[in-house]
């Protein structure tokens, strides 16, 4: 029974970290898109997401199996309960993604200065959701926590770019509603790093038993 459980467990993590590089195809296909200015790309992304939303579904028929069928030990239920937290988070990446790439679809090129931000934003976000996910696989804290820590990289970008967005309407109102798009686009890429450290502090809880916001709470009692 046990081997069967473990054989279970393992595919559980097989098919997290398949859903791992489904979310980050999704963000650097949308990335890509933005940097050449192509709606091609951008058009690609839709199917990825649709993928991703399989796969959540995939992963929680697995997931109910092993709770309903073998009745798993303290260790192993915070694993698959940890594992149904994180495809929700997962999923909703696959989503901004894709805003991302629609968004991308009637935006006429982003300019040189602020297309190297978001680059950089965007690798940044991709970096920590495939840490995360590995850190789920390896049952590994400390990259988890380094995770969670990264999480300021992608919050001093989004900061860059809001500034230089505020600039360029300074500078040229009319180019506003361009600006406006720009920083949406930001803004989802800052979503991305957030869903990753959610990601990670599940991945915390499955090894340790405590959440990050028990911490939070106990600090705040104490």
């Amino acid at each position: 029974m046990r081997n069967y459980f473990d054989q279970q467990l393992a595919l559980l993590k097989e098919e997290m970290t398949q859903m791992g590089a489904l979310c980050e195809d999704a963000i650097a296909l949308a990335a890509k898109a933005l940097a050449e200015n192509s709606p091609a790309l951008a058009a690609r992304v839709p199917p990825i997401a649709a993928a991703l939303d399989q796969k959540e579904r995939d992963v929680e028929g697995i997931c109910l199996k092993l709770l309903l069928r073998q009745q798993p030990v303290a260790g192993d239920l915070r694993q698959i309960s940890a594992a149904l937290k994180m495809i929700t988070d997962m999923e909703r990446i696959g989503d901004q993604a894709e805003d991302i790439a629609e968004i991308v679809g009637y935006l006429e090129g982003c300019g040189e200065a602020h297309c190297a931000l978001l680059s950089a934003m965007a690798r940044a976000a991709i970096c920590m959701v495939t840490d995360s996910v590995d850190a789920y696989v390896k049952q590994d804290v400390a990259l988890a926590e380094a995770v969670i820590a990264h999480d300021d990289v992608v919050d001093d970008y989004f900061s860059q770019v809001k500034n230089s967005l505020i600039q360029m309407i300074a500078q040229t109102p009319a180019n506003g509603g361009f600006a406006l798009d720009l920083l949406m686009i930001s803004k989802y890429f800052e979503r991305i790093g957030d869903h990753a450290t959610n990601i990670a502090e599940w991945v915390i809880f499955s090894v340790t038993g405590v959440h990050k916001s028990e911490e939070l709470n106990k600090d705040k009692v104490m």
